[in-house]
């Protein structure tokens, strides 16, 4: 059996649909080390060289080991975000992750794709960045992805083309600003509070040019309200009392007072002003709000699944480093909506001492 398809069975993977995260984080990390250590203890190897060599729970471990080392490593998601913002890198990850090739069967295979170039192209320009956060390792000269690859080639399956939406070379801005408009739509100033980027509006106006997220049409920020006015006091029509009755204490925008009360936008708009004359209705400029398109909505889900596989893999890898004895450093991602970096907590080093091969 593979590490992947035993570790599946074990049921790393399962952090999908959590209510309760503080909850499902440890049930994720109970449940894997305790699989893990269940099989290692009924497991009886003729010699120790067995162990090491034959045993998929043994290189999983140490996978997960060299994992932490890299996902622990300051900056690691907006570097992974910007390594997977490639075409080329995801499509090998994706041929990596069915199964292991060397570069020349790579050079083919990437040839069926479409793709046409040198072994040292392959190496320096899609196999090191890939290595480098700890989605594929080598063997005996082949390559394949790692668990953490194989699980973040399966979020970014439907999503190969992201890089031509989102900048492969930045700080993650942009991310941060569709991140932040998942939780709800939000006005320039409200971003400008959680963000903090002098090149805001430059952002904002690459995302609406890929059609990420939109902005509130003109006539759709005019709200109308009720004055204290007493409407008994004036003569009003039927029509002029059924406007005024629809406007809500919160304010509403003509055209939904419109659907409201089933009359046209223009004759809408007409009764409105009669309104506003004779000061029982005015008018306010609410402040136009951003929002993600149906687009934007798709890449907001990916991300915020990836960040929630990080923050997996990173308290998993960081219980095995532990449990190998190395010295502990628990990694914090960046989760928490800051594009600033979290500081690691050191811990003493085990009593377990184990030679890892």
């Amino acid at each position: 059996m593979t590490p992947f398809a035993y570790v599946t069975r074990c049921g790393c993977m399962a952090m999908r649909g959590r209510k309760n995260k503080m909850a499902s984080e440890k049930t994720l990390l109970a449940q894997t080390l305790e699989k893990l250590d269940e099989k290692c203890g009924s497991c009886r190897p003729l010699t120790p060289l067995e162990c090491v060599e034959g045993c998929d729970v043994w290189r999983f471990k140490n996978e997960l080991k060299r994992l932490y080392g890299v996902i622990s490593q300051k900056g690691f998601q907006n570097r992974l975000l910007n390594v997977l913002k490639n075409k080329r890198r995801l499509e090998i990850l994706g041929i990596l992750a069915e199964n292991r090739f060397s570069v020349s069967l790579l050079q083919k295979e990437l040839k069926k794709h479409g793709y046409v170039h040198s072994q040292k192209t392959i190496i320096n320009e899609y196999i090191q960045p890939l290595a480098a956060v700890g989605l594929i390792l080598s063997n005996s000269g082949c390559y394949r992805a790692t668990m953490f690859g194989a699980e973040v080639n399966r979020l970014f399956n439907d999503l190969r083309d992201i890089g031509e939406v989102l900048s492969p070379h930045s700080e993650c801005y942009e991310e941060e600003i569709i991140r932040v408009l998942f939780e709800k739509p939000r006005t320039f100033e409200e971003l400008k509070s959680r963000i903090q980027i002098k090149s805001l509006p430059r952002a904002l106006e690459r995302l609406q040019a890929a059609n990420l997220i939109a902005k509130q049409d003109e006539n759709n920020y005019i709200f109308y309200f009720k004055t204290k006015r007493n409407p008994n006091i004036e003569r009003l029509s039927l029509t002029e009392k059924r406007v005024h009755e629809n406007i809500p204490e919160e304010g509403i925008t003509a055209e939904r007072l419109a659907e409201k009360t089933k009359i046209s936008l223009r004759r809408t708009y007409k009764y409105l002003r009669k309104l506003r004359g004779k000061k029982l209705a005015f008018k306010r400029r609410c402040p136009k709000t951003y929002f993600l398109s149906a687009e934007g909505v798709r890449i907001a889900e990916t991300l915020e699944k990836m960040r929630a596989l990080v923050v997996d893999f990173a308290q998993v890898s960081a219980e095995i480093a532990k449990s190998l004895g190395v010295f502990e450093r628990v990694p914090s991602p960046d989760v928490d909506g800051n594009v600033g970096e979290k500081p690691l907590q050191v811990l003493v080093k085990s009593d377990v001492s184990h030679k890892v091969y």
